[in-house]
């Protein structure tokens, strides 16, 4: 176990081919106020923590890791490393508590993230970037992909890449409550997700002009906290939520779900498995019940997802649960896997500031 000292809720291994070793830990402090009565923003602070992994190729959760940077910034809800070819460098957006976004390079000969870009996306300081997902999973290039962010004000922001920078490209109202995800599309990038506070789940088509969602789903009991696209299986949604549950869905009837597990706790986090020959397997931060993996069995034969409609079957194959506090972050390593094909996995929680490093 590592302490972050600061409450932490958010972890990403580096997808690069040349740096599978390296994994970032987000955190995220609300500084105390001595006002009784509040007559100034809440303040908050936070840090990007880079470790350096050394994998144990025999028994993967026995592999060493070290901290070597940490990055002063304000509190950060969330990360995400952008994938790109072998060829280029790696990339990470780092999403903070005061409505910036952060593009940070690796820099393989000193061994540190170093700041390439800045930009201010919200129209005030105040509003917080809550979630930020990279367009390009599928198809990494040289070129770094789209940006989608949401924020605190209701908004989801679309960013595009420059010769040296990042702008804005479009900006539209999407919830009436915090927005807390928003999510591509991998296999058709028009298309972004979203799940916010009020309890739905849109769909938006970035070719239009963004007034009216695609689909709004209202059939949550609670706040939508977590979206993914499947990397390996097309029309394939995960989405988690406050209501203790992980629903599939087919893009294609997104009002109606393939299939609903309780996990316990809520969804913070849903994370498919980086590897193909893994791709029936979910890992779900559950906040109060821990770290869980998902097997959905049908996934893992040539089931369709019309079949799998009428007929899923999920089962908890592994949870994980020494952590303290919130189950917040969590990752599958793109690294090696072990000789018993297990994956390495990095978790993180909130008020017990905590880091471990496991398998599954």
């Amino acid at each position: 176990m590592f302490d972050t000292i600061l409450p932490a809720d958010a972890v990403e291994f580096c997808p690069h081919p040349a740096f599978q070793y390296i994994f970032v830990c987000g955190t995220y402090n609300l500084l105390k106020s001595e006002e009784t009565v509040r007559t100034r923003p809440q303040e908050r602070n936070g840090q990007c923590l880079v470790f350096r992994c050394q994998y144990d190729k025999d028994d993967i959760a026995q592999s060493s890791f070290d901290k070597i940077q940490e990055i002063n910034y304000p509190a950060l809800p969330d990360m995400k490393w952008c994938h790109r070819s072998a060829a280029s460098k790696a990339t990470i957006c780092v999403a903070d508590s005061q409505g910036e976004v952060h593009l940070l390079d690796w820099n393989a000969d000193e061994s540190r993230l170093e700041e390439t870009v800045r930009k201010q996306i919200t129209g005030s300081s105040e509003t917080l970037c809550l979630s930020l997902d990279w367009s390009n999973r599928r198809n990494p290039t040289s070129n770094l992909g789209k940006l989608v962010v949401s924020c605190s004000d209701g908004d989801l922001v679309l960013l595009d890449h420059t010769t040296s920078s990042i702008e804005v490209t479009n900006k539209w109202t999407s919830h009436e409550y915090e927005p807390w995800i928003a999510a591509w599309n991998y296999w058709d990038t028009n298309m972004i997700y979203s799940g916010g506070d009020d309890f739905k789940l849109k769909g938006w088509d970035i070719r239009t002009d963004l007034r009216d969602p695609t689909f709004v789903n209202k059939r949550f009991e609670a706040g939508i906290t977590t979206i993914q696209s499947h990397p390996h299986i097309e029309h394939l949604l995960a989405v988690g939520s406050y209501d203790a549950s992980v629903r599939l869905f087919d893009t294609r009837k997104p009002l109606v779900p393939l299939s609903q597990t309780d996990i316990g706790g809520g969804a913070w986090r849903v994370k498919w498995h980086p590897s193909a020959a893994r791709k029936s397997d979910l890992l779900v931060a559950c906040m109060h019940d821990g770290f869980k993996i998902l097997r959905f069995h049908e996934l893992g034969v040539e089931t369709t997802l019309e079949e799998m409609a009428h007929s899923s079957s999920v089962s908890v194959v592994q949870r994980f649960d020494e952590h303290q506090s919130l189950a917040y972050g969590v990752d599958w390593s793109f690294g090696p896997s072990s000789s018993d094909q297990k994956t390495a996995i990095a978790s993180c929680s909130f008020y017990d500031h905590s880091l471990h490093f496991w398998s599954g």
